[in-house]
């Protein structure tokens, strides 16, 4: 069960993020009406929020995910492997100092943002993505195990991040999508698969008993359903327009 989160908010920036898609440039305003319904959202499930300041040097900085991976017992502080992005840690370690009293780091050469790193229990997967490289998961691990906990990896070949095709809904549930559907180490879990047309839906997030998903996949909305989770729609148009989803916009602990 989740506490507590941290978000930053939208900077006007955000036209310039990094982006896959053929979306067109994200609207800052109404990226910061979709961004205050979406804290208002955490507010509502019972999360206390802490909202940084926006940051106008780095355009993907609302994207707060990826510089932590924040756990029950201490915080990991990323080394991004997009380079315009390494700056976003930049006053991370005192921010996290409010709520942890370990903090670690992931350390050059090794990348790592914490989009591609999935919590199941005392256990870590992690993405070896364009973003997370093999030193960077190295380095997680032996992070975690010196916590008591464990980690492992999992190859990507076509998704920016692990958490772009698997959601953990908890329960043993497992929102997975595309080349994820057929991995191995995802086989344990009971698979609710979303379908090619609703991918980006594969970027649900789970927030003690609750389910975010992102508006506009009717399909995957019922699937969750049918597992036994009340649902909140939330639109998050603009941020998928910058490659980013509903878990990328926080942290959670």
């Amino acid at each position: 069960m989740f506490s507590n989160a941290i978000v930053r908010l939208p900077s006007q920036s955000i036209i310039n993020g990094l982006s896959s898609a053929s979306l067109g440039k994200p609207d800052w305003g109404k990226a910061m009406e979709q961004h205050a319904a979406y804290v208002d959202a955490l507010k509502n499930i019972g999360l206390r929020v802490k909202v940084l300041k926006e940051d106008n040097l780095h355009p993907d900085s609302t994207f707060i995910e990826d510089v932590a991976l924040c756990t029950s017992d201490f915080a990991v502080i990323t080394n991004p492997g997009a380079e315009s992005r390494r700056g976003e840690t930049k006053g991370i370690r005192q921010v996290l100092g409010e709520f942890f009293t370990t903090i670690e780091e992931i350390i050059s050469p090794g990348t790592l943002e914490a989009g591609d790193v999935m919590m199941i229990g005392n256990h870590y997967f992690i993405g070896i993505s364009n973003r997370t490289n093999i030193s960077g998961s190295e380095q997680l691990i032996q992070i975690l195990n010196k916590h008591g906990m464990t980690g492992s990896t999992i190859s990507l070949k076509k998704m920016l991040h692990l958490k772009s095709g698997a959601s953990y809904l908890e329960n043993n549930n497992l929102l997975v999508s595309g080349e994820l559907e057929a991995c191995m180490d995802l086989e344990r879990y009971n698979r609710i698969i979303v379908e090619t047309g609703e991918s980006y839906a594969a970027n649900s997030l789970w927030i003690n008993g609750i389910v975010l998903i992102p508006a506009g996949y009717p399909e995957t909305r019922k699937k969750i359903e049918k597992a036994g989770y009340d649902t909140v729609i939330l639109d998050v148009s603009e941020f998928r327009k910058v490659d980013g989803g509903l878990s990328c916009l926080s942290l959670r602990f």
